[in-house]
């Protein structure tokens, strides 16, 4: 193993903790400031790019066991469907609704239903995202053959 291959795989096992913090705060910060969904989506599959940089595309895959094309439909069918969740009470396609929920260790929370889209969002973007690189990866890999 090359030494430039030993500074990558540390700095990515170190760098990947902050990226993955840094997508989740993006993600909760979506409501009341930019971000959202589909930012973090996009940087939670920038961390997971890093690592198929540093590591093969096997240790990658088999540190995440999920069909990428499966987790978008999901994220899509979850988005839509929570925007028709609005048109069931008679208000127009995603339209939002929102309360305060008491948890226990946080207290009195603000839950809105924009948070079931995001998350909708969320994971048709990483989906999508990750789907397109696995596959240009995989294609690259065969041709080098």
């Amino acid at each position: 193993m090359e030494s430039k291959e030993i500074i990558l795989r540390t700095v990515t096992k170190l760098a990947i903790f902050t990226i993955l913090a840094f997508a989740v705060f993006l993600f909760l910060a979506g409501h009341h400031n930019p971000g959202g969904g589909f930012i973090g989506g996009l940087t939670v599959a920038s961390g997971i790019i890093l690592l198929l940089l540093a590591f093969d595309m096997k240790t990658v895959k088999a540190g995440f066991p999920i069909d990428f094309k499966v987790l978008a439909f999901v994220g899509v069918l979850i988005a839509v469907t929570t925007g028709m969740g609005a048109m069931v009470f008679g208000e127009p396609f995603l339209t939002q609704t929102f309360g305060s929920v008491y948890l226990p260790l946080f207290g009195e929370t603000e839950f809105a239903t924009a948070v079931l889209f995001d998350i909708g969002v969320a994971f048709a973007v990483l989906g999508t995202a990750l789907s397109i690189i696995f596959t240009i990866s995989g294609d690259i890999h065969t041709w080098k053959r």
